[in-house]
């Protein structure tokens, strides 16, 4: 069929998920969390997801930044 693997088109299609719930250790249950912009890197944006109740930080994630075009 069609020239890419089936598994890459997978982690593409989940390449940009962003977490909704997720485990606060202070509250000890699934909580919906807010995404934050922690800190600016040379690979990527560090963002970390903290628990909308308590304010207690719940996960981390880095994007990479989109390519760039042009130039």
């Amino acid at each position: 069929m069609g020239g890419r693997p089936r598994q890459m088109e997978t982690q593409e299609a989940y390449g940009s998920l962003e977490a909704s719930l997720l485990f606060c250790p202070q509250c000890r249950q699934a909580m919906p969390v807010r995404k934050r912009l922690l800190l600016v890197l040379l690979d990527g944006d560090k963002h970390e997801y903290v628990c909308q109740q308590c304010g207690t930080p719940c996960a981390s994630k880095v994007e990479a930044p989109p390519p760039r075009r042009g130039w």
